[in-house]
């Protein structure tokens, strides 16, 4: 880059920072910055647009157009070049700007004198905060090395807009994180909670974007990068003996962090006079806006890997977030762009809740979530980059809305809601050892899901008279290596004995799918819901599963077992995997080792295939369990992940609930016992519909046991399937309403 160009980016960044050091208001400050720039540039114009709100900019200071236009001029993202800048993240710089596509005249400024334009983005790790504008009245395009220019000025002036610098009147000068905000996302858990938010990564916050001194700030840059590159060169010798897709995506931090463009940009932007921090910044910002563009998911998945290592050599710099987690508050809601089931872990019960801005609802974090009975809501866009440490954050998982800062009156009524949910626990704590026996003396067993031995206690706080489903998987997904037997099989002798006699229902391994294990190789399929997972990884690599089987009984020390294949579509497969069982059982004999005084076998019909399957499979099972959450999905073809299609089915269609009205009178002439088992179970109306169709086994989390209970002690289910009877014969599609109707004046 040319001298004279270092230089004078230098001399206007000193002169930017004189005039944001000075005493005054962000208003007088703005007007300053863009007559400084104005100046420099030698443009006839200089703007900053700002936004408002998340759909509208706001012009916040001139030079060269109307004053009288300031805080009046206001425009639609999108709208004219100035929108287009801002929602596409990118510079436009053109010699003709009416020319140009999308142009739009706005009068009240008079722009009409000025023929050129070249709009820079202000953003700050992705996220849109304005747009900085010069104008001349020649035809002028900006040379490259002046745009470059700019969007240095444009990454000084983000870092001071999250600074607080230009704090005045007005929504577009509001200061940033002080304000309620409100995040829509997606129940994974419900459940409502109120605490401080703590984040899983600290947000860096760079103080000094700006520095006189080149030389110094280029050896701060080697040394940090030295430091990550070291500290990436010890995490992939460590990885390379225990995971090899761990070891893949390090090798791509390290390839990012020996990058010789990346150096040579953040050293450019350092001549040009940012400091190594605002350097660092500068680059991840560009980089994340072009990658989140890139049509190729491989691409946008670099995105991550450089955020991380950005975020890791900022860390390295600041000295910031070093240990983060001793500041952990007393009620802490997480708040993270993604976590895995072992960090998750790693924070242990205290947390409250968990806001997740990516995730899905068959996600890892969203099973702890479960087994904790912690609200979480995912993909609540924007809340890592709007959220600070210590902030107020209630989540309400009922209705998958995170609310940040919340202001007196959203906070009364949540903290309403909360006295409300408190005093119905209370109510169920007093028929928790209560059977939930209905009016018409039918009693229904409620049984607990688990995943892992800390949900074990909740099987006596709740009343669960057992666990309906006990997953497996857990224990292999939050491991770098596979799992050895005598480990398992110690695990599930403590669940065993944790249950107190109860009966345990343990499910083989569930992978797949969303469930993918960090040491084994993924399969890059098109439907991963309908590929090779669960019990077709079982048949297929019958090493893990005979290992499962051999453990669970060894764990049981002569006493019960009760096992349940998941996914099994035909009849073939768990005669299959009962061939597996068998084979355990005998080499489990010849061994010497005592046997399990009754065994039970069972299989998850989690396909609608299942349920047509012939008289011998339900003559064959020991026991059925209809697992809820994925039978719907393929009932009625609509992706549980997609949220265009999740909620478009109800799971009291009439049509839906015809299906498992066949399965549970299947498995009455068979004598077969059935459960349900899923989301639904837990929810007292559909809880209350299932058992009025003969279900007399329903399987959930533990808050559930106690709403659910409270429902049904109270109704006949005689007369609850009359209401669904009659709703079906008037054509109804669902018979929700008409049930809901029936419970308002019965309850």
């Amino acid at each position: 880059m040319p001298h004279r160009l270092e230089s004078e980016s230098r001399k206007l960044l000193g002169r930017l920072r004189e005039a944001l050091a000075a005493h005054g208001e962000g208003q007088a400050r703005l007007d300053k910055v863009v007559q400084l720039i104005a100046d420099s540039m030698l443009v006839e114009v200089c703007s900053i647009y700002l936004f408002r709100d998340d759909e509208t900019l706001e012009l916040c200071a001139t030079m060269g157009l109307r004053q009288d236009a300031v805080h009046q001029t206001r425009m639609r993202l999108g709208e004219g070049l100035v929108g287009r800048t801002a929602k596409f993240g990118r510079v436009i710089n053109t010699a003709d700007a009416p020319a140009e596509k999308g142009f739009r005249f706005m009068p009240e400024t008079g722009e009409e004198r000025y023929s050129s334009f070249c709009g820079v983005p202000i953003q700050r790790l992705g996220e849109a905060l304005g747009v900085l504008v010069v104008q001349t009245k020649t035809e002028r395009k900006l040379t490259q090395d002046e745009v470059y220019a700019l969007e240095i000025v444009a990454m000084v002036i983000a870092e001071m807009t999250e600074l607080g610098a230009f704090v005045g009147e007005g929504a577009a000068l509001s200061a940033r994180h002080q304000q309620p905000v409100m995040l829509r996302g997606t129940v994974a858990q419900e459940g409502a909670s109120e605490g401080k938010v703590f984040l899983h990564e600290p947000r860096v916050v760079v103080t000094n974007p700006i520095s006189d001194d080149p030389e110094k700030e280029h050896d701060r840059l080697v040394k940090a990068i030295d430091e990550l590159r070291a500290s990436v060169d010890n995490m992939l010798t460590g990885a390379r003996t225990v995971d090899a897709e761990q070891a893949q995506v390090l090798e791509a931090y390290r390839m990012f962090a020996n990058s010789g463009s990346w150096l040579r940009r953040m050293k450019a932007d350092i001549e040009n006079g940012l400091s190594a921090e605002a350097a660092v910044e500068k680059e991840q910002s560009l980089a994340r806006t072009r990658l989140s563009q890139a049509g190729d998911p491989y691409l946008r998945e670099r995105m991550n890997d450089l955020d991380d290592l950005s975020n890791r050599l900022l860390r390295i710099l600041t000295g910031q977030g070093a240990d983060a987690r001793a500041d952990m508050p007393d009620n802490p809601i997480l708040v993270a762009r993604n976590i895995g089931p072992g960090e998750l872990l790693d924070y242990g019960k205290k947390l409250k809740g968990i806001v997740l801005e990516e995730g899905s609802v068959g996600s890892h974090a969203t099973i702890v979530a479960r087994a904790w009975a912690i609200p979480l809501i995912i993909n609540a866009q924007g809340v890592t980059s709007e959220a600070l440490n210590g902030d107020t954050i209630l989540v309400d998982g009922e209705q998958g809305i995170a609310h940040l800062r919340p202001d007196d009156t959203v906070h009364g009524a949540f903290r309403d809601k909360l006295a409300m949910q408190t005093r119905a626990q209370e109510r169920y704590a007093s028929i928790r050892d209560l059977p939930a026996t209905t009016k018409c003396n039918n009693t229904i067993s409620l049984q607990m899901n688990a995943g892992l031995i800390a949900d074990l206690p909740s099987l006596a706080g709740s009343g669960a008279e057992g666990v309906g489903l006990f997953r497996t998987e857990l224990q292999f997904l939050i491991r770098n290596q596979m799992p050895k037997r005598a480990e398992l099989s110690a695990l599930y002798s403590r669940v065993i004995n944790a249950a107190g006699g109860k009966r345990v229902a343990f499910r083989t391994l569930d992978i797949g799918s969303d469930k993918v294990l960090p040491y084994m190789k993924p399969n890059d399929e098109p439907n991963p819901a309908m590929g090779w997972r669960a019990i077709r990884v079982g048949l297929d690599k019958p090493g893990v599963l005979r290992m499962q089987l051999q453990a669970l009984l060894r764990a049981t020390n002569g006493g019960p077992l009760a096992v349940m294949f998941p996914f099994i579509t035909q009849t073939r497969e768990f005669r299959d995997a009962k061939a597996e069982m068998d084979k355990a059982l005998a080499r489990e004999k010849k061994l010497g080792h005592p046997l399990p005084s009754s065994l039970e076998v069972g299989a998850m019909l989690e396909t609608p295939s299942l349920g047509f399957a012939p008289d011998a499979f339900f003559e064959e099972v020991d026991f059925l369990s209809i697992g809820g959450n994925d039978l719907k999905q393929f009932f009625f073809a609509a992706d549980r992940e997609n949220e265009r299609v999740r909620k478009r089915y109800d799971t009291l269609d009439v049509s839906f609930l015809s299906f498992i009205e066949r399965v549970v009178k299947r498995c009455d002439a068979t004598g077969t016992p059935v459960s349900f088992c899923g989301e639904d179970a837990g929810r007292p109306v559909e809880a209350l519909c299932f058992a009025a169709l003969g279900i007399r086994n329903l399987s959930m989390r533990p808050a559930s046991i106690g709403p659910v209970k409270h429902l049904l002690r109270r109704v006949d289910l005689g007369e609850v399937r009359k209401v669904m009877d009659d709703a079906t014969a008037n054509g109804d599609q669902s018979v929700r309403r008409a049930v809901a109707d029936w419970l308002v004046y019965q309850v």
